[in-house]
């Protein structure tokens, strides 16, 4: 088999001594080529021709956004059987679509487990869902969509994560006790809790306005505080259409009420005044009466005035 591995030099939880016993384990399965991202995009552009050329397995390591940007490469021209097998090995410090895949968090455990799979010839189809409405955010790679993996959202998850990539920008690194500090701070100090901007429109229904903030779960959970999973749709999967937990309310009662159920992964807190839970949706529409923040897969993707998210089957075969 040809393979392809991607690394991302800056992934957080690997080592060069680490990635060197990765690559000659993978060597002495497959005719393996290795490449070094070095700029944002790289990974888009290794993806795209890794489908020309006919390879069978394409393996990143790193965390959720070099996988992101790899299978935006791989499914440029959309999915099909020249589409080559996705293999990852979790190097971020997230890691939340490969956690949701069923593999070892650490990377060496995780090598383990693709290289059985690579003999036995074991992957998983998986659905993906897609973002309409970016072209002019992703001047890099635009395209008329955006595949992912695990997750997106709109309003205040994403503030927080363009405050954590700021951070990351001067030498910060992503720990779960940063993570929460910023999302405080966000919470508390920057994000607008008073004027609601998002509505969210779906066939056959009224619109639901006076959205805060909306998460779109293409799996379960939505993401990771260290090893707690945080997950306010548990019942999202790969196998069904996206997932969504939107917030109505962001008084402190109200955002506790949201983070007991985030944290429980249950119910708990559900009101339709705070708080909106759709699953299962194959498309809908999210617009802003500002521009608004968005996240996919854990990557900050600048303001939007409104996007399309939806549901694709059977989109990527999956090492596993």
């Amino acid at each position: 088999m040809r393979g392809l591995l991607v690394v991302n030099p800056k992934a957080t939880t690997t080592s060069p001594r680490v990635t060197d016993v990765l690559i000659h384990a993978l060597a002495d399965e497959l005719d393996l080529d290795v490449t070094v991202t070095n700029h944002r995009g790289h990974g888009f552009t290794l993806g795209a021709q890794a489908r020309v050329q006919g390879l069978d397995v394409v393996i990143t390591l790193g965390g959720d956004g070099v996988i992101n940007e790899v299978v935006n490469g791989m499914l440029i021209d959309g999915p099909g059987p020249e589409v080559p097998m996705l293999a990852t090995v979790p190097g971020g410090s997230g890691n939340v679509f490969a956690r949701s895949l069923g593999l070892p968090n650490d990377p060496v455990e995780a090598t383990g487990q693709l290289l059985d799979a690579l003999r036995e010839r074991r992957f998983r189809t998986i659905g993906l869902g897609t973002v309409a409405g970016l072209e002019n955010i992703y001047a890099i790679n635009p395209q008329p969509i955006r595949w992912f993996m695990a997750n997106a959202g709109v309003g205040l998850d994403a503030e927080i994560i363009s405050a954590m990539e700021r951070q990351r920008v001067f030498g910060e690194t992503a720990t779960p006790a940063r993570y929460l500090r910023t999302a405080l701070h966000s919470f508390f100090l920057r994000t607008d809790r008073k004027h609601p901007a998002l509505t969210l429109h779906r066939a056959g229904a009224d619109p639901v306005a006076g959205v805060f903030m909306a998460v779109v779960q293409n799996t379960s959970p939505w993401t990771y505080f260290g090893t707690w999973p945080i997950d306010p749709c548990p019942q999202a999967s790969f196998e069904t259409g996206l997932d969504v937990f939107a917030l109505r309310a962001m008084r402190v009662a109200a955002a506790l009420r949201a983070t007991r159920r985030m944290v429980m992964s249950s119910r708990a807190g559900s009101s339709r005044k705070a708080m909106v839970v759709w699953h299962d949706q194959s498309r809908f529409t999210i617009t802003t009466a500002r521009p608004a923040p968005i996240q996919i897969d854990g990557e900050a993707g600048g303001q939007v005035t409104e996007v399309t998210f939806a549901s694709v089957s059977n989109a990527l075969r999956a090492l596993v």
